[in-house]
């Protein structure tokens, strides 16, 4: 189990591209605060690491969820959120949701099902290269391993390790899409998938997660 913090404003809407303006905007409000908040070290440096907090729009709602020391500081800061600013507009907040919780993120013998509400980006070169060159009926099994890999990376970025003997299985129906990420046209994927992973509601998988990108809940 891992300590979890999931903020949203559930009086605000906005389109899901947006989700990088609020981590733009917490990232400046709270520079201060912890590197965590806009995965910057002192100098500039990025901190390549599995982002502990993250921003994105789910079904139009505009939340940030935090993991682990993010779900701590998430919890800290809660009351002085006041306000959004989203490109330049201004929300003031009448109305706020925390939820803090100790998540699962083990693997066990069940299986689950789950969706992804926002876009999944599996493919950073060289992946997308290996993908281009894959036959058709052939990428429904290079996307499982992918798959596999990525929920590997969510496992050792929040400091859970496996046992020898256990294995993550994946079995995922993903639909090819298309998302403008930074002013690029970049291949996407959404759908679901089925893994005998339990994994902590809206965490993000793949890449550009601290974006919004590859947000998993589960699809009872």
């Amino acid at each position: 189990m891992i300590p979890t913090t999931r903020i949203a404003f559930p009086e605000i809407h906005l389109p899901t591209r947006q989700a990088h303006h609020l981590r733009g905007y917490f990232g400046n409000l709270f520079r201060d605060h912890s590197p965590l908040l806009h995965n910057h070290l002192e100098g500039g440096k990025l901190r390549f690491a599995y982002p502990l907090v993250q921003y994105r729009v789910v079904d139009g709602v505009p939340e940030l969820i935090g993991f682990r020391e993010g779900a701590t500081l998430l919890r800290d800061l809660f009351l002085q959120i006041r306000e959004l600013d989203i490109a330049g507009r201004i929300y003031p907040l009448h109305e706020k949701q925390l939820v803090s919780r100790e998540a699962p993120l083990d693997v066990v013998d069940d299986l689950f099902r789950y969706r992804f509400a926002t876009h999944y980006l599996p493919l950073k070169t060289p992946a997308y290269h290996r993908y281009q060159q894959t036959p058709l009926e052939e990428r429904p099994a290079f996307l499982n391993r992918l798959l596999r890999n990525h929920l590997l990376a969510v496992f050792k970025g929040l400091n859970v390790w496996l046992e020898p003997h256990q294995r993550i299985l994946v079995n995922a129906k993903l639909e090819e899409r298309r998302t403008n990420f930074k002013n690029q046209q970049m291949i996407s994927f959404l759908g679901t998938f089925t893994t005998n992973a339990r994994l902590p509601e809206g965490v993000g998988v793949g890449s550009s997660v601290a974006r919004g990108y590859g947000v998993v809940i589960a699809d009872c």
